[in-house]
């Protein structure tokens, strides 16, 4: 099935999804009336998570998410320049440090699902893990574990991560992200020239990120193509602020209605549960920062971002609201992703192997 006929009447839920954008816009709102930071996103996330579990009829189909990603990566491209490339060697010590990073909050978070939430081994190992979560589902599925709560854990911890970095960042002596990324000009104001440089570079970012087999390929593939065509020179110009906004709201949305289905309770005991292991996630990348920012020459809060257990996606839309450097914020979760990844399985299979028998 192409993605065209994806949004085939047959096949695409309008009324709920349209039900579900309403529900977001009156997020966004909420979030634009008092100030709060990312509205657009994070309004729009929080209203359609409640929505969902008092059992109102939202839907939001994953094919709508792609040519989200594909706007927030030219516009994430946008924010290249020459003098980040020039400094990327200084971020060896702290892809250095994700490493260690990753070995000990992984461990702490495994042992705090199999002890305290009296997960199975394999459910508590692949929960436990700061990976990608259709790729911890469908490792942990493999080896033997509850798929649906493995899912709803990875779920908890990305809404936890994007809810409570917009706050914590200023505590940590970043500035407010105040009430959204930075973006171009109205859409009104923009020339076709360059529109059609980023639709240009939207399009073949997304062909090359899959055929690359790029993770998070709609994103990262046009936030290259984006990158090398904003750093040649040969275009200056962001999305309009309005597509950009439209492309927040829908992940918002999106996020949020992962939770259809889930039975309050469900969610309450998992949320509970999930927030401990969020708090040693957050903990330990808040401390690897400090020390880390003690050793090179970055700031603690861009460390913080790059090593914070969120979604790629999310955590680059918060890097660009704090104008820290986008590929130095992506760079880090790309590569925690391929390295949990390349190791969860086979160091589960070592665990097994050593487990005495019955």
């Amino acid at each position: 099935m192409t993605m065209l006929s994806a949004f085939h009447p047959a096949r695409f839920d309008y009324p709920r999804f349209a039900l579900a954008l309403g529900i977001g816009g009156l997020g966004t709102a909420a979030f634009l009336y008092m100030g709060w930071p990312l509205p657009w996103m994070l309004g729009a996330m929080l209203a359609c998570t409640l929505a969902a579990l008092v059992a109102i009829p939202v839907r939001a189909p994953m094919i709508v998410r792609p040519p989200m990603s594909v706007v927030l990566g030219v516009l994430l491209g946008a924010s290249f320049s020459a003098d980040m490339v020039s400094r990327m060697g200084a971020w060896i010590p702290t892809l250095v440090g994700l490493m260690l990073f990753l070995l000990v909050s992984g461990a702490a978070c495994v042992v705090y699902f199999r002890k305290i939430g009296g997960y199975d081994l394999p459910t508590a190992y692949f929960a436990g893990m700061p990976g990608g979560l259709i790729e911890m589902v469908l490792l942990g599925q493999a080896r033997g574990g509850d798929a649906r709560r493995i899912a709803l854990v990875h779920s908890i911890r990305i809404l936890l991560t994007v809810s409570c970095l917009p706050f914590l960042i200023p505590a940590l002596g970043g500035g407010d992200i105040g009430t959204g990324a930075a973006t171009g000009a109205p859409i009104g104001g923009a020339s076709l020239e360059s529109v059609l440089w980023l639709i240009g570079t939207g399009i073949v970012g997304a062909i090359l990120g899959r055929r690359l087999k790029l993770p998070a390929p709609y994103l990262l593939g046009p936030m290259i193509a984006s990158g090398v065509v904003h750093l040649a020179g040969w275009t200056h110009t962001a999305p309009p602020r309005e597509i950009v906004w439209l492309a927040q709201l829908v992940l918002g949305v999106t996020l949020g209605c992962r939770f259809v289905g889930t039975a309050p309770s469900e969610m309450l005991r998992t949320l509970v549960l999930s927030f401990g292991s969020f708090l040693i996630l957050i903990a330990s990348a808040v401390g690897f920062a400090f020390a880390l920012a003690a050793l090179t020459a970055l700031d603690v809060v861009s460390v913080a971002l790059a090593y914070a257990p969120g979604g790629l996606v999310e955590t680059s839309v918060i890097a660009l609201a704090l104008q820290i450097e986008v590929a130095f914020v992506a760079t880090h979760h790309i590569v925690r992703v391929v390295l949990v990844m390349a190791a969860a399985a086979p160091i589960f299979g070592w665990m097994e192997r050593r487990k005495p028998s019955p």
